[in-house]
């Protein structure tokens, strides 16, 4: 069952996003080597438990050379120790600051760092008369890279060698919102500039220490946001018109 995300959901954080546009240009931006078949459509109103599109690299047989792969995970991270993934809320989101030390993400940080792509999110700002939803965008017309973790659950149900023995899931990490857009939420996905994609990426770098001093070293976005229509409030809706400003 497709979980329903809505602005009644407070807890979520970027509990919705927009990936646009073309494979070609994601493969271009990102230096991507290898691309997976069945990549999802694009779409408006990506919503928790949706299969996106994530970004990886390992090594290969040799154990030095790295792949860049682009391929796809449930979004909603599901640990490996868990026993029934369809028990409590998707973990989509994983803040930056306990991703070191909590179960359900530490194995992750150190050995499984991907990125999730993306052309916004949508956010619901808490008004006077309800909540309002806002889109929020680069400054540029490039994708936003959200610094992200997955990971690979077996399912006990199935054979050793069945194609749908592992489910490949990720959360997308958050950290708290600077002053100008910390009005809308108080939490902000972790983006990455494009000269720390390779570094986040990199599946030799496993020390804690290591990967907490490149989250430190990550600066703040600088995001541009947009109010939008109610449309966006239900998974049912999709399309450019969800990113249209509302009227003043």
């Amino acid at each position: 069952m497709r979980f329903e995300a809505t602005p009644e959901y407070p807890i979520l954080m970027c509990g919705r996003f927009v990936v646009a546009g073309s494979d070609r240009d994601l493969i271009d931006l990102f230096d991507v080597d290898f691309v997976d078949k069945d990549l999802p459509e694009p779409s408006y109103n990506v919503a928790p438990t949706d299969t996106v599109r994530l970004l990886m690299e390992r090594l290969d047989d040799t154990g030095e050379t790295p792949t860049r792969r682009l391929t796809t995970a449930r979004w909603g991270l599901v640990p490996s120790w868990m026993k029934d993934p369809k028990k409590g809320p998707p973990l989509i989101n994983a803040r930056a600051e306990t991703i070191l030390e909590k179960p359900s993400f530490r194995t992750a940080a150190s050995r499984r760092r991907g990125i999730v792509m993306a052309n916004g999110y949508y956010e619901w700002e808490k008004g006077p008369e309800g909540k309002i939803p806002t889109y929020l965008h680069g400054q540029t017309s490039d994708m936003l890279a959200f610094a992200a973790l997955y990971e690979y659950w077996p399912d006990p149900t199935l054979p050793e060698d069945h194609q749908d023995k592992w489910l490949r899931s990720c959360t997308i990490i958050t950290t708290t919102a600077s002053d100008t857009l910390g009005h809308i939420h108080d939490r902000t996905p972790l983006i990455l500039p494009a000269g720390l994609y390779s570094d986040w990426l990199n599946p030799k770098m496993t020390g804690s220490s290591d990967v907490q001093a490149l989250i430190d070293a990550i600066p703040e976005p600088k995001l541009v946001p947009r109010v939008v229509g109610n449309a966006v409030g239900s998974v049912r809706n999709n399309g450019p018109q969800l990113i249209e400003p509302v009227a003043s």
